[in-house]
């Protein structure tokens, strides 16, 4: 649902209402947010949908109702996606602004008049009907939710990083950047609102006596929110409790990756060679990369080939739904070497968005140092390095691959009273596995390519002034 463009319209003219609370969401609402879905909807299944649904969920909501039968909406998502404020709730004036009125005359019932933390235990926790569905005691807690993307954050960015020669270590959280990177990818961005020091006191006793790490500090930087044009948020509390986050993200990353490989002439020639080896598709490109690098770095091999990964429209830094996907260096042939290289160029211009957004960031006043980087596309160890040569930053891989499960375990964690706050969670359940640096060598060529990377947008701009034109 989210990746659903079509309430193009319904955003545009959200949009134009300048509403204050645009201001959280980087000055633009995103056409991928609720709002604007939720609008269309009325507009387009008003009998079949609108007038008929008790309630519209964010699917994490929706998986702790059915869970526990608790209509209780997550601070997260209603915060990241919905307008919702941690400090002031709801605001009536929007919903009456852009004509979705109905919400306010119910009390907000159908989309959450009832908003809980993260890691919040849920009514009495598995219902027998789902603890028979999922083959669980009842009774179970059932902690209010994140959002996939979110819980992946929270499952990375905690690690410890002693005696591994990180800029971050002993560094505010701040300094941490983790890029949540599957179908599409999530820069997730923090900042404190006040000084929040976690020391050996807090800790229950019982896990004091077990607890061999250091004490985590979670030092002060502001205690004012950071607007980044462009970049979602800041919102409070919707990741890390206490702390503004910035959330930076490209709409398409592996699933351009997909379309790219998928849709070259030579896919058929892989997918055979790969199956060969009892190997990935991308595995194979991988190793077929090393082959014909020959002497160069394999980045290099892209020298003349060039990539703007925007195919479904820029969701940060730029906010422009309406920019497409560019390349350029193509040629005649359409062998698997042209493939390999359209993959990396492909990958690379990706690395290039993070980097854009990075740099937003940093001019707004984050101060970020290392990538914490998980999901599926960080177990490519190609799109890992290619972040990390073309940011200049070193990317810390977590040991537990799938973090998006560490960060839901987080909030379970917290709910059976396990642990005392998520922040003491994290610190003993975050681990890291392997870390990443850049090859500074390269950082010659890898400038030179992004200086061509923010050159292709520039001229799309002016491709589509000119078409505008008498």
């Amino acid at each position: 649902m989210w990746l659903d463009h079509r309430a193009v319209s319904q955003v545009h003219r959200i949009n134009e209402t300048k509403h204050s609370v645009l201001q959280y969401v980087g000055g633009v609402m995103s056409v991928e947010m609720q709002a604007p879905k939720l609008l269309w909807l009325k507009e387009n299944l008003r009998e079949t949908c609108w007038d008929k649904a008790g309630h519209f969920f964010d699917l994490p909501d929706f998986l702790s109702w059915k869970a526990t039968g608790v209509t209780a909406r997550s601070l997260c998502s209603l915060v990241c996606k919905w307008t919702y404020s941690a400090e002031k709730g709801w605001d009536d004036s929007f919903w009456k602004m852009i004509g979705l009125e109905d919400f306010v005359a119910d009390n907000y019932s159908k989309i959450g008049n009832q908003v809980l933390p993260p890691g919040v235990s849920l009514g009495n926790g598995l219902t027998p009907e789902a603890a028979r569905d999922l083959g669980l005691p009842a009774g179970i807690a059932v902690a209010a939710s994140l959002i996939d993307a979110h819980a992946g954050g929270l499952g990375v960015i905690g690690a410890d990083v002693r005696g591994r020669g990180l800029a971050c270590e002993g560094q505010p959280v701040t300094s941490r950047l983790a890029v949540i990177c599957g179908t599409s990818s999530c820069h997730m961005g923090e900042n404190p609102m006040a000084s929040i020091e976690l020391a050996r006191d807090v800790f229950h006793s019982e896990h004091r006596r077990s607890w061999t790490g250091p004490i985590p500090t979670w030092k002060e930087i502001s205690k004012d929110p950071i607007f980044v044009p462009g970049v979602w948020g800041p919102y409070f509390s919707a990741m890390v409790p206490e702390f503004w986050l910035n959330e930076g993200g490209q709409s398409v990353t592996g699933k351009l990756i997909d379309h790219m490989v998928q849709g070259h002439a030579a896919f058929p020639e892989l997918q055979a060679k790969a199956a060969a080896r009892c190997q990935s598709v991308y595995a194979y490109l991988n190793s077929h990369l090393d082959l014909i690098k020959k002497a160069q770095p394999v980045g290099f091999l892209t020298v003349d080939l060039h990539v703007w990964p925007d195919f479904h429209g820029n969701r940060s830094p730029l906010a422009d739904l309406t920019l497409k996907g560019m390349v350029t260096g193509l040629k005649l042939s359409q062998d698997l070497d042209d493939l390999a290289i359209l993959y990396l160029a492909t990958v690379q211009a990706i690395a290039f968005g993070t980097r854009l957004i990075i740099e937003a960031m940093q001019a707004a006043g984050h101060s970020i140092s290392t990538l914490f980087l998980c999901g599926g596309l960080s177990k490519n160890p190609l799109f890992v390095q290619m972040h990390a040569d073309i940011t200049g930053m070193p990317v810390v891989l977590s040991q537990e691959v799938e973090s998006v499960l560490v960060g839901a375990a987080i909030l379970g964690a917290c709910a059976s009273g396990d642990f005392a706050s998520v922040q003491e969670a994290m610190a003993r359940m975050s681990k890291v596995g392997k870390v990443v640096f850049p090859r500074l060598e390269d950082k010659r060529y890898y400038d030179k390519k992004y200086r061509v990377f923010l050159k292709l947008v520039e001229h799309q701009k002016e491709y589509a002034e000119i078409m505008k034109g008498d």
